[in-house]
């Protein structure tokens, strides 16, 4: 009877000891990894978005994988479309960043992506979830979801998005933002 107590009170021990390590932020952080944090930090700040977010979307569009391109053709960490690289390097004077570095370079690709973020978050005025959308699914769409009153916007009612893609994403990203908002205090 008493090595069965020994047993209990051992294998209680061993899982108090489990659940201490694992919901320690440093050890969460090699389940929820960021990488690039200065290139995050420094252009999420040039351009008044929070880094965390940043991060989250990299994490789903490209699991910080540098170089990426998708089946229809974006580009890099961010996943950038070329016509909207093109885009941003105009409109925000950015013609040293020649298209070739949009998918290799991922400072470049972080600049590009975080400035259009925050156009769309001013297209938003400041509502993240639907720059998340937009970023997914173009502010086209979303302008046109918000004022039919299709979506209102919030991750709420995230399940009201007619593009299940977008939908899933908006979901995907928020998980994560959330994720690295508990384990990482700031970038």
């Amino acid at each position: 009877m008493k090595w069965l107590q020994k047993k209990r009170v051992l294998l209680l021990l061993f899982l108090g000891f489990l659940v201490i390590i694992f919901f320690n932020s440093s050890w969460l952080s090699l389940f929820y990894p960021i990488h690039y944090k200065e290139e995050i930090k420094y252009h999420a700040s040039n351009n008044d978005l929070d880094p965390l977010m940043v991060a989250a979307i990299i994490k789903v569009e490209s699991n910080f994988k540098t170089g990426s391109e998708s089946k229809k053709g974006a580009l890099g960490v961010m996943q950038i479309m070329p016509d909207t690289a093109k885009w941003v390097i105009l409109k925000a004077k950015l013609e040293d960043i020649p298209l070739e570095k949009v998918k290799g370079e991922t400072g470049a690709n972080i600049q590009i992506g975080t400035w259009y973020l925050k156009s769309l978050s001013d297209q938003f005025e400041g509502n993240p979830i639907a720059m998340i959308a937009a970023y997914n699914a173009g502010p086209t769409n979303v302008k046109n979801w918000i004022k039919s009153g299709r979506w209102d916007g919030s991750l709420e009612k995230s399940n009201d998005i007619p593009f299940g893609e977008t939908r899933h994403y908006v979901k995907r990203v928020s998980h994560y933002y959330e994720q690295y908002q508990n384990i990482y205090e700031s970038l």
